[in-house]
This record gives C-alpha cells, sequence and structure tokens, in this order.
C-alpha cells in the first residue's frame, strides 16, 4: 500500500484503485451523502466500497494532484473554469439530498450554516482536486462536507483558486489585478449571482476565520496536525489574508462584478 501524503499522514493509504481511510463519527453522514451523488451520477468523486469497525473503502479517484502555489498547466484558467463547474454541479446535486434528509441534525465534521441551501465541500481546493491536463475532472476528501449557504463554499473555492492570498510567493498571480481577474474567470463559470458576488470578500473573511477558530480549537484538544500548524504560525497567514482581503473589498467586489 501506497501512503497518500496529506495533512493526515500515516492515516491515508492507497491500495490499488481504492483507499483506505479511518472512520469518523461523522463517516455514515459522509456515506449517505457518496451514495446521493453515485445514483445520481455525477462523475469524479469517490464512491464507497466498504466499511469495517475502523476504517472505510473508497475508489481512487484518479488523475494528478498538486498544492500551492499552482504552476504550469495547474495555473491555467481551465483548470479554474472546470472547477468551478464540477463545484456548480456538486452544489445542484446536494438540494435533491437535502430535501430527502434532516441535514440539520446530521453529524457533521463542520458545523451547519444558515440558511442551509446546499451541501458545501468544505474545502475546495486544488490539493483536493484531481486534474487530467488542464482539466479538473473530480474531487475528494469529502470529510468536511456540511449543510450551509452555497456562497460559504464558493467564497473558500474562490479564495484558493485565485487565489487571494497575501504573500505572492504562494499565488501563481503576482498581483492583485491578476487575483481578481481569475476570481471573476471562476464566478463566471460558476454562475454566480450579483448578490453572491457583492458578499465575496465578506465571506472569505468569515470563512477563514471560522478555519482559524477551528484550528485553534483542535490544537486546545491536543489534537497533533492542528497543534504543529499553530505553532508553525500556519493560522498567522490566514488572519493576514482576511486583512488583505478587506483591506481590497471594494476593488475585489468591483472586479468579479
Amino acid at each position: 500500500m501506497e501512503e497518500l501524503k496529506g495533512n493526515r499522514e500515516g492515516s491515508i493509504y492507497k491500495d490499488g484503485n481504492s483507499v483506505l481511510r479511518p472512520l469518523n463519527t461523522w463517516s455514515k453522514s459522509v456515506h449517505l451523502y457518496l451514495a446521493h451523488l453515485e445514483k445520481l451520477g455525477l462523475a469524479g468523486i469517490p464512491r464507497l466500497l466498504a466499511v469495517n469497525e475502523t476504517s472505510e473503502r473508497l475508489s481512487y479517484v484518479e488523475g494528478v494532484t498538486t498544492d500551492f502555489p499552482l504552476l504550469g498547466e495547474f495555473a491555467d484558467k481551465n483548470a479554474i473554469v472546470t472547477c468551478a463547474k464540477l463545484l456548480r454541479n456538486l452544489h445542484n446535486c446536494s438540494e435533491s439530498f437535502i430535501s430527502s434528509y434532516d441535514v440539520k441534525n446530521m453529524d457533521w465534521m463542520l458545523p451547519s450554516m444558515e440558511p442551509i441551501e446546499v451541501i458545501c465541500h468544505g474545502d475546495f481546493a486544488p490539493y483536493n482536486c484531481a486534474f487530467k491536463g488542464k482539466d479538473v475532472v473530480g474531487v475528494f476528501d469529502f470529510d468536511t462536507v456540511h449543510p450551509a449557504p452555497r456562497v460559504w463554499d464558493l467564497a473558500y473555492s474562490v479564495y484558493c483558486w485565485s487565489p487571494l492570498k497575501s504573500n505572492k510567493d504562494e499565488s501563481c498571480a503576482k498581483s492583485l489585478a491578476e487575483q481578481i481577474n481569475r476570481a471573476k474567470v471562476f464566478c463566471d463559470a460558476y454562475g454566480a449571482t450579483h448578490k453572491q458576488r457583492q458578499e465575496l470578500p465578506k465571506y472569505i473573511a468569515k470563512r477563514l476565520n471560522a478555519l482559524v477558530s477551528f484550528m485553534l480549537k483542535q490544537a486546545a484538544l491536543e489534537n497533533t496536525q492542528f497543534s504543529e500548524n499553530i505553532e508553525d504560525g500556519h493560522h498567522l497567514s490566514y488572519l493576514e489574508d482576511i486583512d488583505y482581503v478587506l483591506e481590497n473589498e471594494s476593488e475585489i467586489i468591483k472586479g468579479v462584478i
């Protein structure tokens, strides 16, 4: 078996065409959601294959993965377009799941957010996507899915894919203007409404604040992964990005509209 690198080293392994992952308290909810997406025929997502007392076996989503900074084909605008369309399809498919289950009272890793419009992926970032050339063809790691408004997921995805980062060393876009242009490409491909575009900076800030709060809470609970992140000052970059986005809020809104 091959260990898959990521935020949970030593816990996720590729075994042939499947992936072994540890079970969590929210896994049952995720399994129901994945089964719903499979029934609707959504391509490019993991399928649940088997479950035992401690682990789950999922199908492996074929493709190449990457992380920040985005380089080469991964930074191409076609990657943004295909990613945004996949996110839109995912959100659309989740609406019938919400109407079929009492999602507000189900167990999720992250808390539900009102108004509940879709099931958000929660971490629709490049490192959780599968690429074939310049196309995003799949998404994985559904642990962070949870009910929330569309803009909650849209905001974090735009932040990651633009990427609207203050540290240009982590960004394939070396100017605010280029970041905003990439954000507009994402919003256009997703089909974001005028209101969602107006709310984008505010929701990016809210989403990053929620992420920092989650990291601090997990570190306080002695979760090694997050305590190491806090010690390394990983959360400080998110706080800097919050300031960066809010300082440029009016320019971002104008650009994406």
